[in-house]
Formats: structure tokens, C-alpha cells, sequence
């Protein structure tokens, strides 16, 4: 598959506009904007079955249209780039080395949904992208990309960069909206859904860096098209950012459905030391894990779960045999605690309570008991929470503990771990 959200990030000058457009970039705007109707980009996206690329994987057309039928203005479309999950880096290649790809797509987008103001949120780590960014929008704006009366066309879009300060719950979309508006990054009950109700109580659409980067193709290739690129329910290109203990981590460019697999051992290189696998997070550090018997996988929404996880945003963490998976579920959970807003007592709470439950089996502590104490606080978490975060620290405790009952058993009799034993 050619390169679609990676292309020519190799060159050195890929983050100039004059370099982008050089490579057909801002083609597919002049074509939204000078041969194409709103609606008729809005028919191409639900076509092209794209779906967002930020961990939810709800139908990118589907949300555009609730946001279209919405009478109220003005209306506001803000991208996510605020790429705090633990393992994921798979928006940064994006900011850094291809930002004017994310600028057309946000201006083809907000033309499709009539909007005039956009943001890009984000994450407080990275620095870098910021002022690669600020540049970018700069160099948009001089060429007439942005601002007012884009190419002539009398449609005006105005972009600006909101940086967060380091908490990841602002990657929740209400809490981003939150944070957008100078408030304390906490998330909202739904409904009402952003899409109707959202930054300063207007319809606004929230996407991932990823999805939106997808824009430009879909108008240029078509829809259907789009549609026969990977899995049939979930069509695209699709990033995944592979990491721990394989050869060659890294950011992949691979077709939606490619096998987790053929991920690890063909892109990926195989593990490091050619040691036996033992374990990999398939989609980020809130999805569940999974053991070996289950790699052969499809890598979408549709099949993962299928398969006992979830595909999230994509970010591979491999593990070996010679990793201890108690340590990992307790450093798993000690980000969540850490990184819980504190707005649901179940997520604020829990959270701690797991905490101090893996910490204490960890460390040669443990007693009769704790398995089934974590699963209870667990399932008292779960569905209970505002947002997915306290979903997220349950599902990964749950997963770890079913799947590796004999490493937390071992831990807790013998009070050292079962890995430097072997």
C-alpha cells in the first residue's frame, strides 16, 4: 500500500508547505472547495466507511451528519491531538513531519460542516510539534489556506493551536471541550453529545490528528475507493505504533485488518533477542491483553474485540518472557490513579484501591485474597464512571489477572516474582 499519512515524511523539509505542495498537497482542497457541495463531501466520508482513528472508531460521517442537521451557529471543529495514552505515538510523525496534511483536512472538514473556527488541541509533551505546527498555520495563512475567502471561494476557516497542560483525561472529548473553554479538564454526563452541545454550547465536531489526516484522501480518490482499501468494516490506512520488546519499534502505515501478527514479526522485526513472546496490549495501555494464542488477530474495531481487546489507538506494546506481568498491570494502573480527573468516586477511588492492592502483591506483600479483592473493586468500577478512563483500569486489571492467574498466585505465596525465578 502507498503511503498516504506518512508520505515524504523522510524529507527533511516535509513540514514546509512549499515541499507539500510540491507533492500534490492542498490538490484535494481546491477540489472540495471549487468543484464540491458540503454535502456532497459529507456522501463521499459515508462512503468511505472511515472511522475515527482516536479509540472509539464511531463512524466519521455519522458524526459530521448529526453535527450538519444541528441549525444552530456558529458551529466549531476541533482536532484531538492530545496522544497521551501510554505506548501511543502514532499522531506525532503527523504534527511534526506531515502538518500541512492535518491543515487541509481540517479546512476540508470544516468547509463540509459549515464551520468557520477550529482548534488543534495539543498535548502538553510535545513541544516541538507546537511550533512545527504555528509554522505550518502561518505558512497556510500566507499562502491563502486559512483565514478569509480561501482560494476566492468566500468560505473563511481561521485554525489556531490550544496546548494542554499534561493530563490525559483532556484526551476524553468533553473534557477537552472543558479545557478549551478555560475550565478545569473534567468530563461531561452525555448526553447532550458535543455534536449538538458542545464547546461553549454549540455543535462542534471532535476528531483524532489520524482521522482527520484521512480527508484529503477520501476527496481525492473518492469514497468507494477508500472503501476497498483493508477491512471491509473498517476501510483505510491505519497507524500503528509498535513498541517494547520487538527489533525495529516504530510507526507503521499499514491497511485496516492487517493481523497483529504480521505486525510484530514482518514489520515489526520479531522479538528482541529472538525471545519467546508472551504477552502484547493490542491498542494502548486501556485495552486488555493479550497472550500469544491470539496474534493472529485482524487489527480493527470490528475483529479485535472479538478476540477478547480492543483496537483503541492502535499502539502495540509487545512483551517477552522475561516480563513480569504483575509489574506491568501495577504500572498500568498506577498512570490511571494517577491521571484520574477525581469527578467519579468509583475511577477516583478504585483506582487507588488498585493501586495499593498490585503495589502491595508486587513488592512481596500480597496476601489471600488480593486476586479476588482486585477483580471485586474492578467490577465496581466498571459502567459506573463518567468516562471510559475507570472503564480502562478495570478491563486491564480484569484481563491481566485471567490471563495470568499463576504469575499473581506465585507472587503471592512466594512473595517474590515467578520471572527472575526463570
Amino acid at each position: 500500500m502507498e503511503k498516504v499519512l506518512l508520505k515524504n515524511i523522510e524529507n527533511p523539509n516535509s513540514h514546509r508547505i512549499d515541499e507539500y505542495i510540491n507533492t500534490g498537497g492542498y490538490r484535494s482542497l481546491q477540489k472540495a472547495l471549487k468543484e464540491m457541495k458540503p454535502e456532497e463531501i459529507l456522501e463521499e466520508v459515508k462512503k468511505s466507511g472511515l472511522r475515527g482513528r482516536g479509540g472509539a472508531g464511531f463512524p466519521t460521517g455519522m458524526k459530521w451528519d448529526f453535527a450538519s442537521r444541528d441549525p444552530k451557529f456558529p458551529k466549531y471543529l476541533l482536532c484531538n491531538a492530545d496522544e497521551g495514552e501510554p505506548g501511543t505515538f502514532k499522531d506525532r510523525p503527523i504534527l511534526e513531519r506531515n502538518p500541512h496534511l492535518l491543515i487541509e483536512g481540517m479546512v476540508i472538514s470544516a468547509y463540509t460542516l459549515k464551520t468557520e473556527r477550529g482548534y488543534i488541541y495539543l498535548r502538553g509533551e510535545y513541544p516541538y510539534a507546537k511550533v512545527v505546527l504555528e509554522e505550518a498555520i502561518k505558512e497556510a495563512y500566507e499562502k491563502g489556506y486559512l483565514g478569509d475567502n480561501i482560494l476566492g471561494t468566500g468560505f473563511s476557516f481561521h485554525l489556531s493551536v490550544h496546548q494542554g497542560a499534561g493530563a490525559y483525561i483532556c484526551g476524553e472529548e468533553t473534557a477537552l471541550i472543558e479545557s478549551i473553554e478555560g475550565k478545569r479538564g473534567q468530563p461531561r454526563i452525555k448526553p447532550p453529545f458535543p455534536v449538538n452541545v458542545g464547546a461553549w454550547g454549540m455543535p462542534t465536531v471532535v476528531n483524532n490528528v489520524e482521522t482527520l489526516a484521512n480527508i484529503p484522501y477520501i476527496v481525492e480518490i473518492s469514497g468507494e475507493e477508500y472503501s476497498k482499501i483493508g477491512s471491509p468494516d473498517c476501510p483505510g490506512p491505519k497507524l500503528y505504533s509498535v513498541s517494547c520488546c520487538v527489533k525495529q519499534p516504530g510507526v507503521y502505515e499499514l491497511p485496516m485488518g492487517t493481523s497483529l501478527k504480521e505486525i510484530i514479526y514482518t514489520h515489526a522485526g520479531g522479538i528482541r533477542d529472538d525471545r519467546p513472546l508472551k504477552a502484547v496490549i493490542p491498542g494502548g495501555i486501556s485495552t486488555p491483553v493479550l497472550t500469544p494464542d491470539k496474534i493472529e488477530c485482524p487489527m480493527d474495531f470490528i475483529n479485535l474485540p472479538k478476540y477478547g481487546s480492543m483496537l483503541g489507538s492502535g499502539a502495540v506494546m509487545v512483551f517477552d518472557d522475561r516480563v513480569c506481568m504483575v509489574k506491568v498491570c501495577w504500572r498500568a494502573v498506577k498512570f490511571f490513579e494517577h491521571e484520574s480527573c477525581g469527578k467519579c468516586t468509583p475511577c477516583r477511588e478504585g483506582t487507588g484501591w488498585m493501586k495499593n492492592i498490585l503495589e502491595r502483591i508486587e513488592s512481596g506483600r500480597g496476601r489471600k485474597g488480593d486476586i479476588e479483592l482486585l477483580q471485586d473493586v474492578s467490577k465496581s468500577i466498571q459502567g459506573k464512571t463518567f468516562c471510559p478512563l475507570g472503564d480502562g483500569a478495570a478491563g486491564v486489571v480484569l484481563s491481566f489477572v485471567r490471563n495470568f492467574t499463576e504469575e499473581f498466585e506465585y507472587h503471592i505465596e512466594n512473595h517474590k516474582c515467578m520471572v527472575a525465578e526463570s
